[in-house]
């Protein structure tokens, strides 16, 4: 049951993570398509700054669950590897369980920021596009994060009763 979930969970961040490539993509051709339009036409797109602040908030919020399940982030574990399994075990567990319950409350807190965005109606200022899908999206990432750091708390308990 725990492999086809934490299977599940890397799929799903595998997927945000592609979404957020797409993002990125999408920054690179908004960015070169203004300068172009504004260096040869002398008529910059209208709106591209929010665009950009939108694709990049997107960007960043999704790929951040792929991210923690490659590894890809700072650890500093020169010290921690050289102690006997059961200790890094123990370690892990509790720097997962402290990590799942940070990210759960910024999970938490950025859905009720989007739904205090949607009850305002906050706009964009120069598209008047909504704020709150992208702060939603960011939250979906936020979630998916939770999900990967609920699965590595199980793999280091796991870890932590096997090296008794």
């Amino acid at each position: 049951m725990s492999q086809l979930f934490a299977g599940g969970v890397n799929t799903l961040s595998r997927w945000l993570d592609r979404i957020a490539g797409l993002c990125m993509a999408g920054i690179m051709v908004l960015v070169v398509s203004n300068i172009i339009l504004r260096v040869v036409f002398k008529n910059p797109m209208a709106g591209a700054v929010d665009y950009v602040g939108f694709l990049s908030a997107l960007a960043i919020g999704l790929a951040l669950a792929y991210c923690a399940v490659q590894n890809a982030h700072i650890a500093v574990d020169f010290i921690i590897e050289k102690f006997p399994p059961r200790v890094q075990a123990v370690v892990d567990t509790v720097i997962n369980a402290v990590g799942l319950v940070f990210w759960g409350l910024v999970f938490w807190k950025m859905t009720e920021y989007g739904h205090s965005l949607a009850a305002s109606g906050v706009v964009a200022p120069t598209t008047q596009m909504p704020f709150h899908p992208f702060v939603y999206l960011v939250s979906l990432g936020l979630f998916a994060l939770c999900l990967v750091m609920l699965v590595r708390f199980i793999d280091s308990v796991k870890r932590m009763t096997v090296n008794k």
